[in-house]
C-alpha cells in the first residue's frame, strides 16, 4: 500500500486492509506456539503403547494420559486467558510456554502412573493458554477483511507439528524411546519463546485496556441472555470439533495396527495423508469464510462433514480409507480454521482471549473424553460404529450455528 493510502485512513479513521511487519510477526508466533502444541498431543498418541508397557498401565491408564492433558487444558485456558485480557498478550504467553516446556521435560523422567498424570496435566495447563491467546494476538494485529484466513494460518501450525510428530516419532521412538521423545519436545518451546519474545501487544488491546472493565472477564462471556447464547454455541461447536479431531486422531492408528497389521510407519503414512487433507481444508476455510461468510462456509463444512464420515465408517479397505480419510479430514477439521476469527469478532477486547481459551478449551475436556468414548464404542460394537456416531454430532453442530452464532464476517474489534 502507498503512503499516502495508509496516512489518508489515518486521517479518516479508515480501518488497515493491508498486513504489516508486526502482523505476520505475531502469526508466525502464534503459529509455532501452536505447532508445539500439535507435535505433544500427536507423539503421545503414537507413544501410549510404549508408555504403558514400560510402566504396565491399563488402557484405561494410557488412554487418561490424553484426557488429563486436555482437562489440563482448560484450567489452563481459564486462568491464562483472563490473565492475557488483563496484563497483556504477550507476557502471559511466554509464561505459558515456559510451564509447557518444563512438564514436558519432566514426563521424561516420570517413575510410573501418577507422576506421569501430574506432568501431563500441569503442561496441560500450559498448552491451554496458547491456543486462545495467540488466536487474539493474530485477530487483533490483522485487518478485518483477512481475519479468517490469518486465524487459519494459526491452525495451520497445528497441523504442522502433528505432521512432524507423524514423520519424525517413527524414525526416531525406536532409537530414543518414549522419554526421548518428550525430551525432544522441550525444542519445539524454546523456539516459541525466543520468537515471541520480540513481538509487540497489539494496537487494539493497548488501546482498549486503558478502559477495561473491572468486572471479571469471565463474568463477560455471560453478561446477558444474547451473549449467554453466543457462548453457548461456541461450546457445543469446539465441543463437536475437538471430541471428533481426538476420537479419530488418538485411536486411529492402533486400529490399523490391530485391523490390518499396519507396522508405526504405515500407521504414520495414513496419519500424514489426513492431516494433508486436514491442511488443505484449514486453508480453503480461512479464504471462503472471508470471501463468502463465516456461516456459510460452517454450514457446507459441517455437512460435508456428516457425509463424509458416514461414507468413511462403511470402508474396510486399508487403501481405501486412507484417499477417503484425507476427505474426510478436510471438512472434518478444516472447520478448526475458522474459530480463531469467529470468536474474537463475538466478543470485546476486555474478554477476547479469555472467550478463546475458555470456550475452546472446554471443548479441548468434552474432547478429551471423545478417546474414551470411541475405544468404548469399538471395544462393544466396532471403530466403524465409532466413527459412524460422529455424524451425529455434526448435524448437532450444524443446528448450533444457525440458531445461535451471529454473521459478523469483516467486523471491527471493539
Amino acid at each position: 500500500m502507498a503512503t499516502n493510502e495508509i496516512l489518508g485512513q489515518e486521517r479518516t479513521g479508515a480501518p488497515p486492509t493491508q498486513v504489516d511487519a508486526k502482523a505476520r510477526k505475531a502469526l508466525w508466533g502464534a503459529a509455532i506456539g501452536y505447532a508445539m502444541d500439535g507435535f505433544d498431543l500427536l507423539i503421545l498418541g503414537f507413544m501410549l503403547k510404549s508408555i504403558a508397557a514400560d510402566l504396565a498401565l491399563s488402557q484405561a491408564q494410557a488412554a487418561s494420559l490424553v484426557t488429563a492433558t486436555l482437562v489440563g487444558a482448560v484450567l489452563g485456558g481459564i486462568g491464562f486467558g483472563m490473565l492475557s485480557d488483563r496484563v497483556g498478550r504477550i507476557r502471559v504467553l511466554t509464561w505459558t510456554i515456559v510451564l509447557f516446556a518444563v512438564f514436558t521435560g519432566l514426563c521424561a523422567l516420570a517413575q510410573g502412573y501418577w507422576d506421569l498424570l501430574a506432568y501431563r496435566t500441569i503442561a496441560g495447563i500450559g498448552l491451554g493458554g496458547e491456543f486462545g491467546i495467540g488466536m487474539a494476538l493474530v485477530a487483533e494485529a490483522w485487518p478485518a477483511n483477512k481475519r479468517a484466513r490469518a486465524s487459519s494460518y494459526v491452525a495451520l501450525g497445528w497441523q504442522t507439528g502433528v505432521l512432524a510428530a507423524a514423520v519424525v516419532t517413527p524414525m526416531l521412538l525406536p532409537t530414543i524411546g518414549w522419554r526421548g521423545m518428550f525430551a525432544l519436545g522441550i525444542f519445539p518451546a524454546v523456539a516459541a519463546y525466543w520468537i515471541r519474545h520480540s513481538l509487540h501487544e497489539p494496537e487494539v488491546f493497548v488501546a482498549k485496556s486503558k478502559d477495561a472493565p473491572r468486572e471479571s472477564a469471565l463474568k463477560l462471556l455471560i453478561k446477558d441472555r444474547e451473549t449467554t447464547k453466543l457462548s453457548l454455541g461456541m461450546v457445543i461447536l469446539c465441543s463437536v470439533q475437538n471430541f471428533g479431531y481426538y476420537g479419530v486422531m488418538i485411536w486411529m492408528p492402533n486400529y490399523l495396527a490391530t485391523q490390518f497389521g499396519f507396522a508405526l510407519t504405515q500407521s504414520a503414512i495414513w496419519t500424514s495423508v489426513t492431516i494433508l487433507g486436514m491442511v488443505a481444508g484449514i486453508f480453503c476455510f480461512g479464504h471462503m469464510a472471508d470471501r463468502i461468510g463465516r456461516r456459510p462456509t460452517f454450514f457446507t463444512y459441517m455437512l460435508m462433514a456428516t457425509v463424509m464420515v458416514l461414507i468413511y465408517s462403511r470402508l474396510s479397505n486399508p487403501n481405501e480409507l486412507l484417499v477417503v480419510g484425507a476427505v474426510m479430514g478436510f471438512f472434518v477439521n478444516g472447520m478448526i480454521g475458522g474459530y480463531g476469527a469467529l470468536i474474537s469478532e463475538l466478543y470485546p477486547t476486555s474478554a477476547r482471549a479469555t472467550a478463546q481459551n475458555v470456550l475452546f478449551n472446554i471443548g479441548r475436556a468434552v474432547g478429551g473424553f471423545g478417546p474414551l468414548v470411541v475405544g468404548a464404542i469399538a471395544a462393544a460394537w466396532s471403530f466403524q460404529a465409532a466413527i459412524a456416531m460422529l455424524a451425529a454430532l455434526y448435524l448437532l453442530d450444524f443446528f448450533a450455528m444457525w440458531l445461535l452464532i451471529p454473521e459478523r464476517r469483516g467486523a471491527q474489534l471493539d
